[in-house]
C-alpha cells in the first residue's frame, strides 16, 4: 500500500478489525519511512450484473424490482416484511453465486417462484400469474393443481 503522505510503497499493517457490519476490513497502517498512520478499508468488489430480459434486451440488475414484484404478490397476506427482505437476500444470494456477468430473467423468476412457493402458496400463485402470463382459466388452474399437489 503507498503511503498517502510521502508516496512511498513499504507500509505495514498495526490493526485490523471488521467495519461496516462486517461487510468490510478496516485497516490501521503505517509508513516506514515517514511513520505516519493512515486508515484503509477493504470491501469486496461486486461483480456487475446484467439481466437479459425475455426480448432478449440487457439491462442492469436492479434488485427493487424483485422486491416490487414479491411485495405486490404478498399483498394482504401474512408475510412480514422482514420475511419478504429474507427471500431476496435469498434469491440474490444464489443469482450472484452463479459468478455470471449475465443472467436471464427466466432464471431469476423461477428461483423467486420456488421461494415463494415455500413461503406462501397464495404469493405464489399470484406472482405465477403475472409471471407465467396466465392466458386463460385452463393455465391457472394447471398452476393451482401444482401447488395442490405439494
Amino acid at each position: 500500500m503507498k503511503c498517502p503522505f510521502c508516496s512511498k510503497d513499504n507500509t505495514r499493517v498495526i490493526d485490523s478489525r471488521p467495519a461496516d457490519e462486517n461487510t468490510s476490513i478496516r485497516r490501521r497502517r503505517q509508513c516506514d519511512d515517514c511513520s505516519r498512520r493512515f486508515t484503509t478499508y477493504e470491501k469486496v468488489e461486486a461483480i456487475p450484473l446484467v439481466v437479459i430480459k425475455k426480448d432478449n434486451n440487457r439491462e442492469s440488475y436492479d434488485r427493487s424490482k424483485i422486491e416490487s414484484g414479491v411485495f405486490r404478490s404478498c399483498h394482504k397476506r401474512p408475510i412480514s416484511v422482514e420475511q419478504i427482505t429474507t427471500l431476496v437476500d435469498e434469491v440474490e444470494t444464489i443469482i450472484f453465486n452463479r459468478e455470471e456477468k449475465e443472467v436471464p430473467s427466466h432464471i431469476i423468476g423461477e428461483i423467486l417462484m420456488d421461494k415463494l412457493k415455500e413461503l406462501d402458496a397464495v404469493a405464489y400463485v399470484r406472482f405465477a400469474s403475472v409471471y407465467r402470463e396466465f392466458k386463460d382459466v385452463n393455465t391457472f388452474m394447471d398452476e393451482l393443481k401444482k401447488v395442490l399437489e405439494i
